[in-house]
């Protein structure tokens, strides 16, 4: 069965940085890509990235490209989502989610495209 299991939420004020992890197990030794989405207050849940360390990092929401960051911790067995210079429009619970495969794919944007999610995160950011 697979699980995601993400942390690292929280409150930080404007500017500030946040990493939040996603633990991912049951794939075995299949590839599968990660992504990210986030759900802001009254807004529709948006793809923000997807990785894979194959093709690194394709970003769908343009704002935060060159201040997010995902990665994979080894050591932890995670994939990171380090956030830098964070804006109060950044405010949402954000999402782990996985699909076997690779990314970038035709349709990863979409929340339908991914088939496992994590229970989410809110990461809160303040003026």
């Amino acid at each position: 069965e697979v699980q995601l299991v993400e942390s690292g939420g929280g409150l930080v004020h404007t500017g500030g940085s946040l990493t939040l992890s996603c633990a991912a197990s049951g794939f075995g030794s299949e590839n599968y890509a990660i992504g990210w989405f986030r759900q802001a207050p009254g807004k529709d849940r948006e793809g923000v990235l997807c990785f894979t360390e194959r093709f690194g990092t394709t970003f769908y929401v343009d704002s935060v490209e060159g201040r997010f960051t995902a990665s994979r911790d080894t050591g932890k067995n995670t994939v990171d989502l380090q956030m830098n210079s964070l804006k109060s429009e950044d405010t949402a619970v954000y999402y782990c989610v996985a699909r076997p495969g690779f990314c970038p794919s035709p349709g990863a944007s979409s929340r339908w495209y991914w088939d496992y999610w994590g229970q989410g995160t809110q990461v809160t950011v303040s003026s």
